[in-house]
């Protein structure tokens, strides 16, 4: 009788550990907004403070409010850094490892060669990551690759933020980050007879999106207008363009060569599509215009002065290089090609031409580079589908620092790019091996989830090599200034827990409380009968105001009481949830 009562409570156990949802430990770095400085050579030490997870740190140090200043400069080896009215690196410092608690990141005052920068006003910011930690699983049934683009939804249509990011992919699935990584019934998917890939849903209205479907057998482009069914076949909006379709020919387009030679995103009244025929000797390099009201084509932006190279192709290597991945944030574009070293950010709805280009990375930096080696038998040829790194997938976080994977370039996970287009290098996940990687998108926007999300096709991990896996991340901004600075205020010198908001709630509600000093924090919710009924927050936090949501979607209605508790401090307030 005892052997079964120990076989049962193992199996109960075991199920468990097998529903349970994922909930990352987030990495939060903290530094001074404003920092003095003198600018006089002297060491400036930067206290910094790191909680959830270490991090592998990069201090940089940029120009401030010195855009309009910095106008179409291109510089560099071979000319790879072109840079228009954004402010621009002046230091990069290396990587450095900081643990859990306080640290200290140290600045000479120097610039990257070595001279003192003039006193004045700059940028700093450190962008971290977890580098010891393994990949943990969010879901083994949603995958990423050259083909499968993801979009991050984190906000809701009216603007206020998710309890749950979403992520939607090429394939026409989408999950919710923070449910159960082995429940396969969580994937929701809509299915198409339409060929085609790469999507934006309707910001207005998420039942529906807009899908990249070409004709090919009349080499025209089409964006089809699709309401999402989940778990059933999507139906055309034929009220929209064409019965359904936006149709516009390309000039100089022979044919739509493969599934990622487009992508679509929405920036305010459009849907601005990025393609090329890498197929044709002609230039074939554009993005268009398509009013997301009525599916009309608007116009386009000829961009075949920098996606396209004759000179490439007579050399071995191939004419049109992109764009064809499209990354959004703030109404900014980043664009690039999973086989081709360039990419640029972009205004794409600048009332300037000038205004245009934000930033350009070709090659010469070395990251993100092709045919750099001594020996190449196609020196520094930029559209090269023959060489590494091969960037799959490319993300951007809320300071604009965009990643890309970069397969066969050996055990690194990703290549880096600074928010003005700077190369900073590239890194490796904890357990990288030199397997095939394809790539990272970023949660960025202060929730539970935040962090980068990305693929495990390499064996790192937890040797597990199917779905979407889970990477600590944070970056930061502040000013570095030899103007007067304000004292700042003490840490705070009481510990507090305000009342839940909102309350009632249906069905997430989000808890902010105060800290006098770091340590340990928890967060528990119990049920009117005293028992706890999940964890929303568990792990180290520094001293200050901190907020945690608590997502009850799965519980029934009813009085709940959750306990803040921190070292010798515990407060529990009372909330009531509605269904």
């Amino acid at each position: 009788m005892k052997t079964g009562l120990v076989i049962l409570a193992l199996l109960m156990a075991a199920t468990v550990a097998f529903g349970a949802n994922f909930a990352p430990t987030v990495m939060k770095i903290s530094a001074s907004d404003m920092i003095p400085y003198n600018f006089d050579g002297k060491t400036l030490e930067i206290p910094v403070t790191v909680t959830g997870t270490p991090a592998a740190a990069l201090f940089t140090v940029f120009t401030k409010d010195k855009a309009n200043q910095i106008v179409a400069v291109k510089n560099g080896y071979l000319g790879w850094h072109f840079v228009n009215k954004i402010d621009t690196c002046v230091y990069m410092g290396s990587l450095q490892q900081l643990d859990i608690g306080k640290s200290v990141l140290k600045w000479e005052g120097k610039d990257n060669d070595g001279k003192l920068v003039p006193a004045g006003e700059y940028t700093y910011y450190i962008y971290g990551y977890d580098n010891v930690n393994q990949k943990k699983a969010v879901n083994r049934y949603c995958f990423m690759d050259r083909y499968n683009q993801v979009k991050v939804v984190t906000h809701k249509e009216d603007g206020t933020p998710k309890s749950n990011p979403q992520l939607y992919f090429s394939d026409l699935t989408k999950m919710t980050i923070g449910t159960d990584p082995n429940d396969s019934t969580l994937v929701e998917k809509t299915t198409t007879d339409l060929w085609g890939h790469h999507l934006v849903l309707d910001p207005n209205d998420y039942n529906y999106f807009y899908f990249w479907c070409p004709d090919q057998e009349s080499v025209v482009e089409r964006i089809a207008k699709l309401q999402w069914v989940p778990n059933g076949p999507v139906v055309l909006q034929t009220d929209w363009g064409n019965e359904g379709f936006s149709k516009f020919t390309v000039a100089n387009m022979l044919k739509i060569a493969n599934w990622n030679m487009a992508d679509i995103e929405q920036v305010q009244d459009y849907i601005i599509m990025a393609t090329h025929d890498n197929t044709s000797f002609e230039p074939t390099n554009i993005i268009a215009y398509i009013s997301m009201e009525d599916g009309v084509f608007d116009h386009e932006v000829d961009m075949s002065d920098r996606w396209y190279s004759k000179e490439d192709a007579e050399k071995g290597g191939q004419a049109s290089g992109g764009p064809t991945q499209i990354v959004k944030k703030h109404d900014y574009l980043m664009l690039s090609r999973f086989n081709a070293c360039y990419r640029e950010m972009i205004n794409p709805l600048a009332e300037d031409d000038a205004d245009f280009i934000m930033w350009g990375n070709g090659n010469g930096d070395y990251v993100g580079d092709h045919n750099f080696a001594a020996d190449s038998p196609r020196p520094w040829v930029c559209n090269d589908y023959n060489v590494a790194p091969y960037a799959y997938v490319t993300g951007a976080d809320e300071n604009l620092f965009s990643s890309f994977g970069c397969y066969d370039m050996g055990a690194v996970s990703f290549g880096l790019i600074a928010p003005d287009g700077t190369g900073i290098g590239y890194f490796a996940f904890a357990g990288e091996t030199a397997n095939i990687k394809i790539g990272t998108v970023y949660v960025d926007y202060g929730s539970p989830f935040d962090g980068i999300y990305t693929d495990n096709t390499s064996t790192g991990g937890e040797g597990e090599t199917t779905g979407i896996w889970y990477v600590a991340h944070d970056s930061i901004k502040g000013t570095i200034t030899s103007n007067p600075v304000a004292v700042e205020e003490t840490a705070p010198s009481s510990f507090a827990v305000a009342q839940n908001s909102p309350n009632p709630f249906n069905p997430s509600t989000t808890l902010n409380f105060t800290l006098p000093e770091a340590g340990v924090v928890s967060v528990d919710v119990y049920n009117s009968a005293g028992q706890k009924v999940t964890t929303i927050a568990d792990g180290y936090l520094g001293a200050g105001n901190h907020s945690a949501v608590w997502d009850a979607s799965g519980f029934s209605a009813g009085v709940y009481f959750c306990t803040v508790k921190s070292g010798a401090y515990a407060k529990t307030i009372k909330m009531t949830l509605l269904k």
